[in-house]
């Protein structure tokens, strides 16, 4: 039994690169798999930080949390969306746990912790937060204390969809030292049992730069100057990673993980596109060029579906009763669904040629469908494909990504390192979930496991407005600066 567990979060970590391509060059993360059990690690269906993260710590799906994404239906009207936050987290994480049996735990970057909720211990928030300036931490207290051990801490990178490089690399690694400086720095000046932290900077690099070393990308450039940019950051983070190992008492557990792994991108569906070629959207009058989508645009009264991009797509129904102008009846609900997977499953690239999308219903992947789900979701070409959501593209598909240049998409399988917990070590003989790390936590504490973490069905109940109007503004301009929206 472990007295202390510390978690390494590296988000977007794909096994491909970790674990097999560059582990010669990685000696600290060698090490650990050499002492304990490594492998994939299944993310969450859809494979994206947020809520990939929280369903890790929770054991609990993005339908059983209700956060389906950065932003979610508050209801079944066409325009009220609300930001995903720590507010919309109401199952309990780990951390909250082991509190009841009096440990302490210090959280650094995790997902879905601003704004800051109390815990016993100390808290550091997310990518999401707007600033440093903002109550960022818990106690409020500790940003002064942030602020005196590493100068300005980063809590995100500007604008990781950038044609700028050099300044993108430069951000990425020197995010990365501030992180883990801060890291070292609590995890030695204050009691703990528990101590995760989470860099974000394997998704910012690999969004900037996958295409200059993946032969496969059909964007490959093997010339280019940053050919082992995203190598060298593994390197970068391996070191920070033995430097933390150095400093933690022999008794910790160390688990390795990421939240999903990633991809090539090869291009984008325009699925709104799609749907106004097929009849199912109609606009109120045609784009004089290409446009941000939004419910404005939309002729609700001729409209049976819409979509949502992102790095998977979000296919929503206006059906009779639920939305305000609805005009599919409800009875030919199913037929309707049906119809949109075995067309979206058909459609290749623009030759014709097929390129792997699968479509699922959220009650068929989820052990509960909360607050407003999409009524599908697809993976366009086993997202070697992203989802495009603007319209006036005057085709369904795109080489170029509509939110800014961006090299990469999210797979389905990150990575787990788990080392300290007992038994042989070794290649993970059966896939890891992501739903069984917060039960392993727990375990290394020899803490029971509350009945029904990781798949306890709860009652529906819609997202609630979790921000003031001056913070959505805050957020709404993060994510717009990282490309989000």
């Amino acid at each position: 039994m472990a007295t202390r567990v510390c978690v390494i979060g590296l988000d977007c970590a794909p096994p491909e690169l970790v674990l097999d391509r560059w582990v010669g060059d990685l000696p600290n993360l060698r090490r650990l798999m050499a002492s304990g059990l490594y492998g994939p690690l299944a993310s969450t269906i859809p494979p994206i930080t947020v809520p990939a993260w929280m369903s890790m710590f929770t054991g609990k799906d993005p339908g059983t949390l209700g956060i389906y994404g950065f932003r979610n239906r508050a209801d079944h009207s066409y325009d009220k969306l609300g930001f995903a936050s720590s507010r919309m987290v109401r199952e309990e994480a780990v951390w909250d746990v082991i509190a009841r049996h009096g440990k302490r735990s210090i959280l650094v970057g995790v997902p879905l912790t601003y704004p800051p909720k109390p815990i016993n211990g100390l808290l550091v928030g997310d990518f999401l937060s707007p600033s440093t300036d903002a109550d960022y931490t818990f106690p409020a207290s500790l940003k002064d204390e942030i602020r005196e051990a590493v100068g300005d801490y980063i809590i995100d990178v500007r604008d990781f969809r950038t044609h700028d490089k050099e300044r993108l690399l430069g951000e990425i690694r020197a995010m990365a030292d501030r992180r883990f400086e801060l890291v070292k720095h609590l995890a030695t000046k204050h009691e703990w049992d528990l101590l995760v932290a989470v860099e974000m900077g394997p998704d910012r690099i690999q969004h900037g730069f996958w295409r200059y070393m993946d032969p496969e990308h059909p964007a490959y450039d093997p010339a280019s100057p940053f050919v082992n940019a995203i190598h060298d950051h593994y390197v970068q983070l391996d070191a920070h990673i033995g430097d933390l190992l150095a400093l933690l008492p022999p008794d910790t557990a160390v688990l390795v993980v990421s939240d999903h792994g990633a991809k090539r991108m090869d291009g984008g569906i325009c699925l709104n596109e799609w749907l106004i070629q097929q009849g199912w959207l109609t606009l109120k009058e045609a784009p004089s060029g290409v446009t941000r989508f939004g419910p404005d645009l939309v002729d609700w009264s001729r409209t049976r579906a819409w979509g949502d991009g992102g790095y998977y797509g979000r296919i929503f129904l206006n059906v009779e009763g639920r939305e305000p102008q609805g005009v599919i009846p409800q009875g030919d609900y199913e037929d309707a669904r049906t119809w949109l997977v075995e067309q979206l499953q058909a459609l290749g690239d623009e030759g014709g040629a097929p390129i792997g999308t699968r479509v699922y219903r959220p009650e068929e992947v989820y052990q509960a469908v909360n607050g407003v789900a999409p009524d599908l979701i697809a993976y366009f070409g086993d997202l070697c494909w992203r989802s495009v959501g603007s319209v006036g593209h005057g085709s369904v598909w795109t080489r170029e990504n509509d939110t800014g240049p961006d090299d990469a998409n999210h797979a389905q399988q990150g990575i787990a390192i788990l080392t300290g917990l007992g038994g042989p070590a070794g290649v993970l003989t059966e896939e890891m979930s992501i739903y069984d790390i917060a039960p392993t936590i727990l375990g290394a504490f020899g803490i029971d496991t509350p009945a029904g973490m990781g798949r306890r069905s709860v009652s529906a109940t819609e997202n609630p407005s979790v921000y003031t109007e001056d913070e959505e503004a805050e957020i709404a301009r993060r994510l717009s600066d990282l490309g989000y929206l």
